[in-house]
């Protein structure tokens, strides 16, 4: 299900999306409901963990240009650059639209301890169903390819978006994934359908890229206040089974993703195929090395 603003009208329009991470199939999840927004999954540029590089989709994601992130202090300075290296190469010259991160950092269980132990050191906000972003590879994109900056902030995003082309990024889109009971699905689940079926909604909210601040302290500031709203989304969703409305507004109004069933056997299919092609190049380096 899909609640929110309608992402639609800005799918040809460069946009950075920043989404909430809980498991490995939020990236399926997202694959799925931007399957029908256009030409956004052909042109959208993914930035995800190194270890993704070793799996069966790693070598389709290297040739579609997408960025393998190392996570960790010791990394942080040397990934950023070849982040901003990789966006000067291939965003342009590939002709990317959207470009994807998960500005956590890492899968909620995974970081949850951390950030709370951080927040309360440094009295930041304290949640429970995100955790704190970091910021380096946010600032890097906005600053690689946001629009000329005017106040700090950066120019574009306004409502003669027929003039925004070829001007950099015009949109910051927040999308903000829940799964039924908290229960997040990985990869496998999604291949292999072991579980139940159960429902996946997903909540959009659009910046323009003129009301994002460009400068350091205030886009940590804007980027927590973004994360601090999806809290609250999720813990209203837990509590409610339901986004709550906009402002101004009395009830949330939710539609069901479009799915082309076509596309949908073809992506299955190629998952399967891939997996089983991985598995056998595995196998046969065990047999040779070992």
């Amino acid at each position: 299900m899909e609640w929110g603003d309608d992402v639609r009208p800005i799918s040809e329009e460069a946009a950075v999306v920043i989404a909430n991470h809980q498991a490995t199939g939020d990236v399926c999840t997202l694959m799925m409901c931007l399957q029908d927004k256009g030409t956004v999954v052909r042109k959208m540029m993914w930035l995800m963990d190194h270890v993704f590089k070793y799996t069966n989709f790693g070598l389709v994601s290297l040739i579609h240009g997408d960025f393998f992130i190392r996570q960790g202090k010791a990394h942080r300075d040397k990934q950023l650059f070849l982040l901003k290296d990789h966006l000067d190469k291939y965003y342009h010259s590939r002709d990317r639209k959207w470009i994807v991160l998960f500005p956590e950092g890492g899968f909620l269980r995974k970081r949850r301890e951390t950030s709370q132990s951080f927040s309360k050191k440094y009295n930041l906000p304290f949640l429970k169903h995100v955790t704190l972003p970091r910021m380096g590879a946010t600032e890097v994109i906005l600053k690689s390819l946001g629009p000329q900056q005017e106040n700090g902030s950066l120019a574009g995003g306004d409502a003669t978006r027929s003039a925004s082309k070829s001007k950099g990024l015009q949109w910051v889109i927040d999308i903000t994934i829940a799964y039924t009971k908290a229960k997040p699905m990985d990869i496998q689940t999604w291949i292999l359908a072991y579980r139940s079926p159960t429902v996946t909604h997903v909540h959009y909210r659009i910046y323009p890229i003129k009301d994002v601040p460009i400068e350091t302290e205030p886009l940590t500031n804007w980027l927590y206040q973004r994360f601090v709203e999806k809290e609250e989304l999720l813990a209203h969703f837990y509590e409610t089974g339901a986004f709550p409305p906009p402002k101004g507004q009395k009830e949330a109004v939710s539609k069901e993703m479009t799915l082309d069933p076509v596309w949908l056997v073809l992506i299955q299919s190629f998952a399967f195929a891939s997996g089983y092609m991985w598995y056998n190049i595995l196998q046969y380096f065990y047999y040779v090395f070992f």
